[in-house]
């Protein structure tokens, strides 16, 4: 699985966990890092801290312009771990 779909996997599961909100989480970021960390460890042998991932990803929302978001992440993601 690569990094995008690895991504667009923790939206799902985010948002299953959260249906009763509508997906609607203002800790999100820190819900995605947990969720991401172990696996980016695993499946992408991508070292991480949970508050690093949870910088990565709120700095991302920031800057992400529109289009297709998991890409974007996914490339922040391997910028801030390189």
């Amino acid at each position: 699985m690569s990094l995008a779909e690895l991504l667009a996997a923790t939206s799902h599961a985010h948002h299953e966990a959260f249906v009763v909100t509508n997906g609607e989480d203002p800790e999100w970021p820190l819900w995605y890092a947990q969720y991401l960390q172990p696996r980016l460890q695993s499946d992408h042998g991508i070292e991480v801290t949970v508050s690093d991932l949870v910088h990565v990803l709120v700095q991302a929302d920031r800057d992400h312009a529109g289009g297709a978001w998991t890409e974007f992440y996914a490339q922040r993601i391997r910028e801030a771990v390189s």
